[in-house]
């Protein structure tokens, strides 16, 4: 699914370089390297603070802290998804509202939202799946409207992009935080575990910052409880070469996604997942719905034939054993139900060469005139 070899073979003198600079600066937490890195993802994304931290799951825990929320505060997520965002919610006492999603975009569909939101909702978390953007103003109107924060789950869509009145934002840059994983098959992805959080509120941007430091303020003063969440030096090295080869690596993943929806498209027997804008997508993940239980004899059949894929995400969140407290028992998750058995994703790295695209559409075509 990845080639994460071949990107570094491709990049290795200036990742080796880099490592070699940073070993030699003998700062190797909070070195000089990870501020830089801050400063040129708050470049690229257009966002005046960014935090780094250890991993994209403490991204979420951060951002949730800093709100000074209270225990059994609501907070409305998909209920298609990564564990991360469910997982930190519970650890922190608060209550999740599990929502269905949209079968075509795989993202919350803010027009169904309203029938969730009760007194004690006090956050929304969209999370761009897949790579790419939720409806972001349709879902800031309705925070807006009932007074919610917004932290966008950004973790999959990196350089990703939505327009709105007129104008482009990256994806996490939108709502009142972004929360971005640095884990290696990521868009942007370290050699190691990383992440970061992105916010324009400069009183949020404090009070992260401070949270991911033991609460400290400066040294030995500590204003507030906090936990211990740090992007080593060495990764913020690695991750500063890799921002530079991001654009390209994605505007090769679109090239790919779109010569995918040419060859599935007089397939009547899957669904291509809907991209509003494609240019906008950054293809994490090129997922299409393999209909009528053909799912995983498609997965076995590509198999048998040298394809990788993968299925995110065959079990919902509200049927997890860890989470039977929070199982919907008055509405019901139909989308969410149905894309866990039809998903499959396929290869999309930027490595692929065009006769290996066209080698798995014709697998995928040869699976379903076979039947």
């Amino acid at each position: 699914m990845v080639e994460l070899v071949q990107d570094y073979e491709r990049m290795r003198d200036e990742i080796d370089t880099a490592i070699q600079r940073t070993m030699l600066a003998g700062r190797y937490i909070h070195g000089t390297v990870v501020t830089e890195l801050e400063e040129r993802l708050s470049h690229f994304l257009n966002v005046p603070h960014i935090i780094n931290c250890a991993n994209g799951t403490d991204a979420l825990m951060l951002s949730l802290l800093a709100l000074d929320l209270c225990p059994g505060d609501e907070v409305i997520l998909p209920a298609f998804s990564y564990i991360s965002a469910v997982e930190v919610v519970t650890l922190l006492g608060l209550q999740p509202v599990l929502v269905d999603v949209d079968l075509d975009s795989c993202n919350i569909d803010y027009s169904t939202l309203a029938p969730f939101i009760s007194e004690r909702a006090k956050v929304i978390i969209p999370v761009h799946l897949y790579g790419q953007a939720t409806d972001m103003k349709g879902l800031m109107d309705l925070a807006q409207r009932h007074d919610l924060y917004v932290i966008e789950d950004n973790a999959q869509s990196f350089g990703a992009s939505y327009e709105m009145t007129d104008s482009i934002y990256f994806t996490g840059t939108i709502g009142d935080v972004g929360c971005m994983s640095f884990f290696p098959t990521k868009p942007l992805g370290c050699y190691g575990d990383g992440g970061a959080v992105c916010t324009g509120n400069e009183r949020l941007a404090e009070a992260i910052r401070s949270i991911a430091r033991h609460g400290q303020t400066t040294k030995y003063n500590h204003q507030r409880v906090g936990i211990n969440s740090r992007l080593d030096s060495m990764q913020a090295a690695i991750l500063s070469v890799k921002l530079d080869y991001i654009r390209e690596q994605t505007s090769r993943k679109r090239v790919i996604a779109r010569r995918y929806n040419e060859g599935f498209s007089d397939l009547d027997q899957i669904a291509l997942l809907t991209a509003d804008r494609p240019e906008h997508h950054v293809y994490h993940q090129y997922t299409i719905r393999a209909k009528n239980g053909h799912r995983d004899t498609l997965k076995s059949y590509l198999k048998s034939h040298g394809i990788s894929s993968m299925v995110y995400y065959p079990i919902p969140l509200h049927q997890q054993a860890a989470y039977e407290h929070v199982k919907p028992t008055w509405y019901d998750l139909p989308n969410t139900e149905q894309l866990c058995k039809e998903v499959l994703s396929l290869p999309i790295h930027h490595h692929l060469t065009d006769d290996e695209v066209d080698y798995v559409i014709d697998r995928v075509h040869s699976y379903f005139n076979s039947i």
